[in-house]
Parts: C-alpha cells; structure tokens; sequence
C-alpha cells in the first residue's frame, strides 16, 4: 500500500514513518512538502503522488497558543482536515485523522465512549472537533483517532520536560487533579498499523492502558529515571493557563475492544521501554 503521512517531522508523524515504512510504501511530508492550508497545494499533491491512504498527523497542538492564535488553530486543524479529506476524495484515498481528548469536556467522570457527546471547552478542543466534523462531511472512508497525553522521541512532552526541569530545579510541582492515559506515540503506530491492514473506518479511541494524573506519570518518570527531586501536587487552577484542561478525560479504547484488539499496553510499560529501562 502506498502511505502519504503529513506532519511527518512531529513527534507522532515521526513513528508513524518509522513503523509503516516496515511494512509499507511511505511517502512522508511535512509543512514544507505540503501545506494542507492551501486547497489547490494539498488536492494537486495528492493527486500527483497518488496514495492509497494519507495519514494526517499535522496539527497546531499548542493548546494555550490556540487560545491567543484562534484563526491558526481552526486553518491548521480544521480547514486543514477538510483540505486533505476534499484531495482524499478526489484522488479516491482513504484518510486517517488524529484528534483528542480534548473534545469532551472532563466532566463524565467515567471513560469516554466513542458515541459520548462531545462538549470542547477550549480552542484546540474545538478546532479539532471541527476537524473531526469536515472529515466526516466529506470523506467516507475515513478512520478519525482520538487519543492523549502523547510523548514520544522525537518532540517536546510532558517526560522531557520534566527530566529537564529536575536538571534545574529541586523542587517541581504538578497537577494532581487530572486525570488521563499517557500514550506512547510508538504504541500509537503500532495500533495504525494493525488498523490498516484490516482496513477499518469509523470514531476509535486509541491510547495506552491504565490511567494517572499527571502528578503519578511525575512520580513514575523520576522513579524510572532514579532522579530524586521533590514534588508537590496542586491543583490545576493554581497554573492559570490560558486555556481550558478536562479534569477526566479517560478514553475507552471500546471500538478496539468490539474489533477484537488486544488493549494497548499499560503506560507504565510503555514509559519504562520509552526511557530505556530494562
């Protein structure tokens, strides 16, 4: 199967070429290859390069930054959706698109389903939403991914910013009061991988199992690094950043499950390959 990726420079986008490459003809782009803003851009090189399938990883996922960038956010994640879906349908691809948890607002207080209604409350949220709206306007073969709290090798996440925090600081505090799956971008990949092959389309929820507050993937990263450093839990309005974070925003991974998939691995496995520990 021929494979175009977008946003293959990203943390996801890079895993994503690295895992489907072993298997697949990958064509990897990035925003200087391919700016999905720009309709004609995006639907001519589709058209020239002709995949059986785009995988679309490139987003603006600067979550505060959307707050004081709005029109940004919604071209890049919106527009930008619906530009790959329109040059998918017109070159007869299918097309895999990544969106978050960050569409539902947190407040269920149980893991999220595929069919639960989404209430956004914060620009990316939002945008992303609107994303996920465009593709299924346009495109019927598409497979929409909703997943969170990435880290991988390949970008800035919450474990090397918290590795490089402790190499100047002592004493680190961190939000204790949400909850989510921290998932591997390389898991991530892996599960694209497995879904391609069936091919599956539809609304899944894709993360690693188990879930944590942030606080818990704090205290786990440092006893996996063997860092000592103190940490003190606070509560998420004691940051007041800019924009909007789900207190729970668990995703069950049900449609996976109905597939007949094997969960994803627990985040802490995950974490401890991730950070090269035996």
């Amino acid at each position: 199967m021929k494979i175009l990726i977008t946003g293959s420079e990203g943390m996801l986008g890079h895993d994503l070429v690295r895992v489907l490459s072993t298997q697949h003809q990958v064509i990897a782009t990035d925003i200087d290859d391919l700016d999905i803003t720009n309709l004609d851009q995006t639907i001519e090189s589709i058209r020239r390069i002709g995949p059986d399938a785009v995988i679309h990883s490139a987003a603006y996922t600067n979550v505060d930054g959307c707050e004081s960038n709005a029109d940004l956010a919604f071209q890049v994640n919106a527009l930008g959706a619906r530009n790959v879906a329109i040059a998918c349908q017109e070159n007869g691809a299918s097309m895999v698109y990544f969106s978050t948890d960050y569409v539902f607002d947190g407040e269920k207080g149980s893991p999220y389903l595929e069919y639960d209604t989404t209430n956004p409350r914060s620009i990316y949220g939002q945008s992303k939403q609107w994303g996920e709206m465009l593709v299924k306007e346009v495109l019927m073969r598409h497979c929409i991914i909703r997943t969170s709290w990435l880290y991988g090798t390949n970008g800035k996440n919450f474990v090397t910013t918290m590795l490089d925090l402790a190499k100047k600081e002592q004493e680190l505090k961190v939000v204790n009061d949400q909850i989510g799956s921290p998932t591997y971008t390389l898991d991530l990949a892996r599960a694209v991988l497995q879904m391609l092959d069936k091919p599956l389309f539809g609304t899944f929820h894709l993360t690693n199992s188990d879930i944590c507050t942030w606080y818990d993937f704090a205290l786990e990263i440092f006893a996996l690094a063997g860092i000592a450093v103190n940490i003190t839990p606070i509560g998420s309005d004691e940051l007041k950043r800019p924009a909007f974070r789900p207190k729970y925003s668990v995703l069950k991974n049900y449609m996976w499950q109905l597939e007949g998939f094997d969960p994803l691995r627990s985040y802490k496995e995950a974490l401890t390959e991730f950070m090269g520990v035996k």
